[in-house]
């Protein structure tokens, strides 16, 4: 808040701010007086009352029964709030008129000015709407004579302060109506907020502010209530687009919560990031990995049995089918392989993202999708695939020049774009007809999908630009069964068909010259050049040699009256419990009799071996 903004409100608002506990005694002494008759003057609230009246929606009733309730509330926001926090508060709460709320969205409307730029005579403007905004606000003539007045209360009148007419202020509502709109979304970018200097496109802004609007309307009774939408022009890395609400304006719950800004769980979209660094280590698309269940202990002692997004398992795929089909197993598996600690540090050193939480905290859960992150920042680390690995600032003022620093050679990035470029091999996902299936075949995307559906994402792009969806519930309430490719995928593809038909596709095809092809069964896979292709096919194979897929080492059972517990090998096999022979095949039933400690081998025909050691309780 600036410090004359601060000073003129509280000399004309509450003299007393800095010394009262809330409520001011001689005020509340008159209003009873008032009250009872005896004292015809209405008594003046102080800055905490109205901050009360603010929040509780009640400026309107004056009866004694909500003067009692907001004394209450101003009692205990002095309490547990700073002046300087309620101070703040109130600004940001006060109504402005024509849709401005707060004084850094009225300064953007009214003035085309951040708040810090405002002069005293635009400041008693907009003091001088404050008692009746729609009435006194600084596009209506009564204004000009008011804020004079105030220049006289104030004492102001050696200053000359200037007062922008009102002729001035409504061509300046024109001009800003749409920044203002988008206030609370931009102005953690730009401090002066000049329209000329922001990258913005306004026209593109409101065309997918209403396409979220639409789309969010329809999936109500999915119980979808907000959304988040970031558009990104490329190579730059200008912002174009910036919705953090349906309708910031809307008392509908979460709605005047920007969601471009909140963390949230990311779902599937970290995966590239896994795969990236571990091409890099030395995998490749055409590396084999074994999707089946696998056992994992936590730093905490609770095991983890990664599941597929439909409980089933594939046996030994490509990681390039992996990815396509956004399997979690084959994730966790490639996350092993590269290594927790090196992972932490390209997440925290080199794209310099900050978790809510210690990332010790996630683990192998990072592969499942555990990770928060803003829209906002995961729009701009995802920049890396289409600029060739190369992470700069996200730019909103088109005269500064975005910091940038390389983080991955482009041999390797190339390979990810081939993934996520490749329609056809995530047919098991998306199926043959998908809101993914754009016209224009020079586009790649991820999708994620975080536990019990409380958030949809799509992140997507072409060399030219990047479109990043998110969709759920402020209140982090769970959707029905919207996954990303149903509620943020049929977002981001209208977008992006309102895109691709636009100025910014220059149509700039993907860079594969660094990719080698590779000929496999009849099939085209990728790799590089120089790859020694049996090595690095097998390069997870050869890690996991496991004879016995289930029970796993450790596991606990309950002794019920139908407890089975299937005895699952990779191949077939003679099976023992406790050295007694108890079947031969690649799957058998054990029914165990009594609680204790048993102890299971198998032993397959070329001499593999495989022991585990289970526990059944009562």
């Amino acid at each position: 808040i600036p410090s004359d903004f601060a000073k003129f409100l509280i000399k004309k608002e509450d003299q007393f701010f800095y010394l009262h506990f809330g409520l001011n005694p001689w005020s509340v002494i008159r209003a009873g007086l008032g009250y009872s008759g005896l004292y015809p003057s209405k008594a003046s609230s102080t800055i905490t009352q109205q901050l009360v009246k603010n929040l509780l929606g009640k400026e309107t009733e004056r009866n004694l029964k909500n003067k009692i309730i907001e004394a209450f509330y101003a009692i205990s926001l002095e309490i547990y709030q700073t002046k300087q926090d309620i101070l703040k508060m109130y600004v940001n709460s006060i109504y402005f008129g024509n849709q401005a709320q707060g004084l850094a969205e009225a300064s953007q409307l009214y003035f085309g000015l951040s708040p810090a730029m405002l002069t005293d005579g635009q400041i008693l403007q907009l003091l001088a709407a404050v008692s009746s905004p729609s009435e006194n606000n600084p596009a209506k003539e009564r204004n000009e004579k008011i804020a004079k007045t105030l220049i006289q209360i104030l004492s102001l009148g050696s200053q000359k302060p200037k007062i922008t007419d009102a002729a001035e202020v409504n061509e300046n509502i024109i001009k800003n109506s749409h920044l203002s709109t988008a206030f609370f979304e931009i102005q953690g970018f730009a401090p002066s907020h000049k329209e000329e200097k922001l990258t913005l496109d306004k026209t593109l802004t409101e065309k997918i502010r209403k396409i979220l609007k639409r789309n969010v309307e329809d999936l109500e009774s999915k119980n979808v209530k907000n959304g988040a939408i970031i558009v990104i022009k490329l190579p730059e890395n200008e912002v174009l687009a910036l919705v953090g609400s349906p309708h910031p304006k809307s008392l509908k719950e979460g709605h005047k919560i920007n969601m471009i800004m909140k963390p949230r769980p990311i779902g599937s979209t970290m995966k590239p990031f896994i795969y990236l660094k571990a091409f890099e280590k030395g995998l490749r698309p055409y590396t084999l990995v074994n999707d089946r269940e696998y056992k994992y202990i936590t730093a905490i002692g609770f095991p983890l049995y990664p599941k597929n997004f439909d409980y089933k398992y594939r046996g030994e795929v490509s990681l390039h089918y992996a990815l396509s089909n956004s399997l979690n197993v084959p994730a966790v598996k490639v996350l092993e392989y590269l290594g927790l600690e090196d992972f932490y540090i390209f997440l925290e050193k080199d794209l310099e993202f900050k978790p809510i939480q210690n990332l010790e905290n996630y683990q192998l859960g990072i592969a499942l999708g555990a990770l928060e992150m803003s829209l906002l920042d995961l729009a701009k680390y995802f920049t890396i695939f289409p600029n060739n690995g190369v992470l700069k600032e996200l730019k909103i003022q088109s005269d500064r020049v975005p910091h940038s620093v390389k983080i991955a050679e482009p041999e390797y990035i190339q390979l990810l774009n081939k993934i996520l470029s490749d329609r056809q091999t995530g047919i098991e996902q998306f199926g043959l007809k998908s809101e993914l299936n754009l016209f224009q075949p020079n586009y790649a995307l991820k999708t994620g999908t975080s536990r019990d559906f409380r958030d949809s994402w799509v992140i997507g792009y072409t060399p030219d630009f990047l479109v990043g969806v998110w969709l759920g519930n402020a209140d982090n309430s769970p959707m029905d069964e919207i996954s990303g490719q149903v509620g943020a995928g049929r977002i981001w593809a209208e977008i992006m068909d309102l895109l691709l038909n636009s100025e910014y596709n220059k149509k700039t095809p993907f860079d594969f010259d660094l990719i080698k092809e590779f000929n496999v069964n009849g099939e085209l896979e990728y790799g590089l050049v120089g790859d020694d292709y049996e090595i690095y096919q097998n390069l997870l194979k050869e890690e996991d040699k496991t004879l016995i897929l289930t029970p796993h080492d450790g596991d606990n059972f309950l002794l019920e009256e139908n407890t089975r517990i299937i005895l699952r090998a990779t191949e077939k096999a003679k099976w023992y419990v406790n050295e007694e022979l108890w079947g031969e095949d690649s799957n058998i039933i054990f029914v165990p009799q009594k609680i204790g400690q048993y102890q299971i081998k198998a032993e397959s025909a070329d001499g593999s071996r495989g022991t585990v050691t289970i526990y059944i309780d009562e």
